[in-house]
């Protein structure tokens, strides 16, 4: 036989042992004592809050025998025990998901006239009543308004906005509110008492923060993993079976956002999915983390957060590190990335994409500032537009100028012997051919991650396609990929001048989607040619 959920198990069975919602139990334990009870009700709120539980309670303590008004629900009595075993005929559960029809509402009207059978009122709840149909709203209209008076509706609903606005202006409206991250350990530390089980702190506080205000979603969380009664549950065994990364993985990929390192952040990235992470758990904790400290760089330090002063400063350091525009960005990201469905073949690349897309386009050097000085001119007066390299700095550089200061390079780096009046190097030119740039990918890559540390990331998505004359075209399979290199400032002009360099001859750089762009050769001859030379990074 199987086991009783935890939270069906210890569901409240009195008013004050509902968490976070005092509120409304107030109210409503005021209302049992005055006899001051309404005819119908709407309970609004999020999931595993309380709504089906306070409703019930509603229903036991207007039934309730106890002779103290005050002390309903008594859970003593022959109505409370019915009620809390699921067998008292006079308390009708409706699920409007299962039930949309205006039959079965018109069904219910039919019924509603008879008297109860045991207790003194006749409770329906109705839960999810924003599942209803229009017809099935009209034709409950009427006898939600006036009710006989033996009968109470008690209406659930998660969404609120979807409930007709005639509907609300008949019941009294409670909304309930998502609980806090201490209110839900003190609930879980109650619960553990009452299963003899043994929890590590660590292991309460990341149950507490998954379950996102619900405490049912807690619960859940926590039955799941517990193997036994009696069981010890540990950090390490939460952070497995929740599929969570540690804090100090969401800490360092946040520092390497920062810093703009793309190579450290993927690979914590990599290491975190290794260990088990679910990529869109890693997400939502990127959130609530970015989401604290956005909440913290606009607040500063008197914002009242669940996390100890020594993390609050630390977080405070980083939020002071991060423009705003910036922060708000990669929630979006990250968000995004968390909603993505978990169906998909590579379910990392979302992920991957949104800490990508974050990576600021730190400005390259331009090639002329790490060149050789210009060697001296042997005109009587010295040209005025030549410039020194700080005012080269100063302005942006045009692709025709560009251009010329890559062939200036080129003819300054020949030997000492050659003839400086041909314009074409001395050295051996060498051919640009696909082989040869597959040939050469990697010591590309390399070079270009000394002059930018974010490009290697980039440059490892793409591979070259073909050859168009002195123009490499290189494929990126995804156009996010592309859009972000094209973005990336001289990041085409560094690739096109260092293979200028590694093969003497003037090349330039072309970017495509691999889907958009037809390979001259097969993709068979592609392969085999790349697995020859080994010097294509990835495959398709």
């Amino acid at each position: 036989m199987s086991s009783q959920a935890l939270y069906r198990k210890w569901r409240p069975g009195r008013f004050d042992q509902v968490v976070g919602q005092e509120h409304i139990t107030h109210t409503l334990q005021q209302s049992v004592a005055l006899n001051r009870v309404g005819h119908a009700y709407l309970f609004c709120g999020p999931r595993g809050t309380g709504k089906t539980t306070s409703a019930r309670l509603l229903a036991k303590a207007v039934n309730c025998l106890d002779p103290d008004p005050a002390n309903r629900p008594c859970n003593a009595c022959s109505i409370c025990q019915a009620i809390s075993n699921g067998r008292f005929l006079d308390l009708i559960e409706i699920d409007a998901a299962s039930n949309t029809g205006v039959d079965d509402i018109r069904d219910l009207r039919d019924k509603i006239n008879f008297a109860p059978n045991e207790g003194r009122f006749k409770v329906y709840i109705i839960d999810e009543v924003h599942m209803l149909s229009t017809a099935a709203f009209n034709a409950l209209l009427k006898t939600l308004e006036e009710p006989p008076p033996h009968a109470m509706f008690i209406l659930a609903t998660t969404e609120e906005h979807k409930v007709p606005m005639t509907i609300k202006s008949r019941c009294q409206q409670f909304n309930f509110r998502l609980l806090t991250q201490a209110e839900i350990i003190e609930r879980l530390v109650w619960l553990a008492a009452k299963e003899d089980l043994t929890i590590e702190p660590e292991a309460l506080a990341l149950v507490a923060q998954q379950g996102a205000g619900s405490i049912r979603d807690a619960e859940s969380l926590l039955d799941q993993l517990v193997v036994s009664p009696g069981d010890t549950v540990t950090l390490d065994r939460a952070q497995k079976v929740l599929g969570t990364a540690s804090n100090t993985a969401v800490i360092n990929l946040v520092n390497t956002w920062l810093d703009g390192n793309g190579a450290a952040g993927l690979g914590i990235i990599q290491n975190a999915l290794a260990s088990g992470t679910d990529a869109r758990q890693f997400c939502r904790q990127m959130v609530a983390y970015l989401r604290q400290l956005l909440l913290l760089q606009a607040a500063g330090g008197d914002l009242d957060l669940d996390i100890t002063a020594e993390q609050k400063q630390a977080m405070l350091a980083q939020a002071a590190r991060a423009p705003r525009r910036a922060m708000i960005d990669a929630v979006k990201q990250f968000n995004e990335a968390a909603m993505t469905p978990a169906n998909s073949w590579q379910p990392q690349l979302p992920l991957e994409l949104a800490f990508i897309t974050l990576l600021p386009d730190a400005p390259l050097t331009a090639v002329a500032v790490a060149a050789p000085p210009r060697p001296p001119e042997t005109k009587p007066t010295p040209a005025p537009p030549v410039s020194t390299p700080p005012q080269a700095e100063e302005t942006p550089v045009a692709d025709e100028v560009m251009e010329e200061t890559a062939a200036t390079i080129k003819t300054t780096t020949a030997p000492a012997t050659a003839v400086a009046s041909p314009p074409a190097p001395v050295g051996p030119t060498q051919a640009i051919t696909l082989p040869e740039v597959i040939r050469h990918w990697r010591a590309m890559v390399a070079e270009a991650g000394q002059r930018n540390r974010n490009l290697p990331a980039l440059l490892n998505m793409a591979k070259p396609l073909a050859i168009e004359g002195d123009v490499i075209v290189m494929g990126f399979d995804y156009a996010i990929f592309k859009n972000k290199f094209d973005h990336t400032a001289g990041a085409a002009q560094l690739v096109g001048d260092i293979f200028s360099n590694l093969f003497n001859n003037t090349c330039h750089m072309r970017c495509v989607v691999t889907s958009e762009y037809t390979v001259p050769i097969s993709k068979e001859e592609f392969h085999a040619l790349a697995d020859e030379l080994g010097g294509v990074v990835r495959e398709e």
